[in-house]
């Protein structure tokens, strides 16, 4: 019998691309971000900032690190963008929930709530609005939507490679509480779990993420050590005449 034609859907979501599928992490991927990690140590750089790590991650899938995030979208790579974190944690290998900083999310700017301990709910509720409304800015631009965060230890060189889909929150799905340090807690109704921590002083937005299985462990098992300066001025061929100096003009005599 002869194939029967393809059907044609309405609505059919985009085709997602990307250089894996989701939370599927490849040893080839660690070995890019291990070099990279590798580079940054033996040029003195002892540790590893957010946004050096987004310059890291991009570089190692060949993608785009944006100086200025688009709704949450810090790397791109053709059609899929990634929210890009790091966070240091004294056993990456032993976790099995993670606090990552997600943004400050104001709820007085955004929803015009004054007083945001007079009704926790609804600052609760705004603080996700802002969350699902950056994820929206991002989708409306990319196919796929992830996050790629990196669990640290610098100094046993462990690390954790973590990937999961950006998901909007449905704030009804939600118990906000104060807690002793008059912060905001969210706590899942059905499981009692505590998902998101959100403070008034800074309006810095706090997401717990369970780790899931697919979280790809590695460490560096050789320390490169330092590289001189003289070896790098060597490299680059410096010469004395590089440095001019300018005479003052006379706004500087003033």
């Amino acid at each position: 019998m002869p194939d029967k034609p393809k059907l044609k859907l309405k609505g059919t979501a985009k085709r997602r691309n990307a250089p894996h599928p989701l939370g599927e992490l490849p040893p080839s991927l660690a070995v890019e971000i291990g070099k990279r990690i590798c580079h940054r140590l033996a040029v003195g750089n002892a540790d590893i900032t957010g946004d050096d790590f987004g310059g890291i991650f991009a570089a190692s899938i060949s993608g785009d690190h944006r100086q200025k995030p688009l709704g949450v979208a810090d790397v791109t790579w053709e059609g899929c963008a990634w929210s890009v974190k790091t966070v240091q944690d004294k056993s990456p290998f032993n976790q099995t929930r993670i606090r990552v900083i997600s943004g400050r999310n104001s709820p007085k700017y955004s929803a015009g709530i004054q007083n945001a301990l007079a009704d926790i709910q609804a600052t609760g509720k705004a603080v996700l609005d802002v969350w699902n409304a950056r994820v929206n800015e991002a989708l409306d631009e990319y196919d796929d939507l992830r996050i790629f965060i990196m669990v640290r230890n610098m100094s046993a060189l462990e690390f954790t490679l973590i990937e999961l889909e950006a998901v909007r929150y449905v704030a009804s799905e939600y118990l906000w509480k104060l807690n002793k340090e008059e912060n905001l807690e969210g706590f899942d109704k059905e499981t009692d779990t505590h998902r998101f921590t959100w403070q008034p002083h800074g309006s810095q937005f706090t997401v717990l993420h369970h780790v899931p299985a697919s979280a790809y462990r590695f460490r560096i098992t050789h320390t490169p050590g330092t590289i001189e300066e003289r070896h790098v001025l060597n490299l680059i061929h410096f010469e004395d005449s590089w440095i001019q100096p300018v005479k003052p003009t006379a706004a500087h005599c003033l």
